[in-house]
């Protein structure tokens, strides 16, 4: 058995993982490379296996860092079964056609600057288009959480509950090769335990090979109820003190709803009085609706506010924005606004114009609420960059900049080294990946110390054998 990291090692995008046997082949996850100046170039170039021999793909969650390629793996011959839960596939329904409608944009702005008379540069074609990403919805096998699945002789796997996002997974994979079985459990992207809506990642007993999460390896998150009280801190401070909006980039899918939540909750308990909130993003309007269709996935506590919300009692004002025009007229707010928007690392979508129109305010605050990756605009902000540009303009940064890490949908490094003690026996080989090197690499070797685990932190394109 052979398993090559494909991506997302040293590095917090683009998982995949191709595992080979003497029987099949098949794929863990096909992302997108997200964030820095090579991503394009990145997510453009061939695969390094022929898609037509893969024979099917088992998918952690709908996030297009570890979904995004899909459409293009099906597209270039891949034709068999992507298995993935239930409210996953209901995620990538809204995803992956809203990923590929961006390549289109992408692709229709670079044929614009491209002269006639030169040859087209690769970026004026699209990734992918969104028939390729409908045609690729068509291979979509949902399945439930803690049942057997058997995709092909010698494999047997187990979606469990990873508590990341609605439907993330945790893998259990039993390989069996003539007369040896082999367990490999990859932890997909591991929730927080203790955070709001989701349930806590479910406990693993054994692995004889485990891959494990890293992306917060190497730091410990604010305390919730903490982080709780300097969001109405915040926001309390820029509405009511200084006269101003919050602008929070947040992830359509799983984010935004946790800032819904809390938002909500507050507003129930009268620690934040006549809050406006504006969702701005049509996917994450999409996926909150998705959201609530699956509240058996929920904890007790997400469960009645829900509940609470359909009441129609104590509620905020929140209001979704559909179009561009509604969009826009954000941009005329000058005071009393949260807006909520996508990307959650700004390098896309409405937030970079919320963010033009509102940085250079000292009245106005920016909440950064998940992970930066190495090279977006949501990086620079946290960094402290004194000045970003925007749509080829340079704007001055005179909003305050927050980071709240007690929001995060990744477990941090109590977190992640309390889900590895409950294996009950030592795996033969660790891979800490997800993470950029400080953190895969404080993580690794926590693990050596700690659990006396043989940890080794790959890079993208190592191959093992197993």
């Amino acid at each position: 058995m052979n398993i090559t990291v494909l991506g997302a090692g040293g590095e917090v995008t683009g998982s995949c993982l191709l595992v080979q046997t003497n029987s099949t082949r098949f794929l863990v996850d096909c992302g997108m490379v997200q964030g820095g100046r090579d991503a394009p170039s990145r997510n453009r170039k061939p695969f390094d296996f022929d898609p037509g021999r893969i024979d099917f793909v088992l998918l952690t969650h709908a996030h297009i860092d570890h979904s995004g390629l899909l459409p293009k793996l099906t597209s270039k011959g891949f034709a068999g079964p992507i298995y993935t839960t239930a409210a996953t596939a209901d995620l990538l329904a809204v995803m992956l056609p809203d990923s590929a409608h961006i390549q289109e944009a992408d692709a229709q702005r670079a044929n614009r600057h491209h002269p006639p008379a030169r040859a087209a540069p690769d970026d004026a074609a699209p990734l992918y288009t969104t028939q390729d990403a409908l045609d690729c919805l068509r291979q979509l096998q949902a399945v439930r959480y803690d049942e057997d699945v058997r995709p092909h002789a010698g494999v047997r796997c187990r979606f469990r509950d990873a508590g990341h996002i609605l439907g993330s997974a945790i893998l259990e994979i039993w390989l069996t090769e003539g007369a040896k079985t082999t367990k490999v459990v990859l932890s997909g992207d591991l929730g927080q335990p203790g955070r709001p809506i989701l349930r806590d990642p479910t406990p693993i007993d054994d692995a004889d090979v485990l891959f494990i999460e890293s992306t917060y390896g190497d730091r410990l998150h604010k305390d919730q109820g903490a982080t709780v009280d300097e969001l109405v801190q915040v926001v309390d401070q820029t509405l009511h003190g200084r006269g101003g909006n919050v602008i929070v980039p947040a992830f359509a899918v799983g984010r935004t709803q946790e800032v819904i939540y809390h938002l909500h909750r507050l507003a129930c308990e009268r620690r934040l009085n006549n809050l406006h909130i504006y969702v701005d993003s049509p996917m994450a309007a999409a996926a909150t609706r998705i959201t609530m269709r699956h509240l058996e996935l929920f904890d007790e506590a997400a469960r009645r506010l829900a509940g609470w919300h359909s009441a129609g009692r104590d509620l905020p004002l929140l209001h979704f924005t559909a179009s561009v025009e509604e969009s826009m007229a954000l941009n005329r707010v000058r005071s009393g606004a949260v807006i909520v928007s996508a990307s959650g690392m700004c390098d896309a979508g409405r937030i970079k114009h919320h963010l033009r129109h509102n940085l250079g305010r000292r009245e106005c605050s920016v909440l950064i609420t998940g992970f930066q990756a190495r090279g977006t605009l949501g990086r620079q902000l946290v960094d402290g960059a004194k000045r970003v540009r925007i749509f080829r303009e340079d704007i001055e940064v005179r909003a305050s900049i927050h980071t709240l890490g007690g929001f995060s949908a990744h477990a941090d490094q109590k977190a992640l080294l309390g889900w590895a003690a409950s294996f009950k026996r030592a795996p033969r080989r660790v891979f800490a990946v997800h993470g950029e090197d400080a953190a895969a690499n404080a993580l690794a070797q926590r693990l050596r110390t700690v659990n006396g685990w043989n940890v080794v932190t790959p890079r993208c394109g190592e191959s093992f054998d197993l």
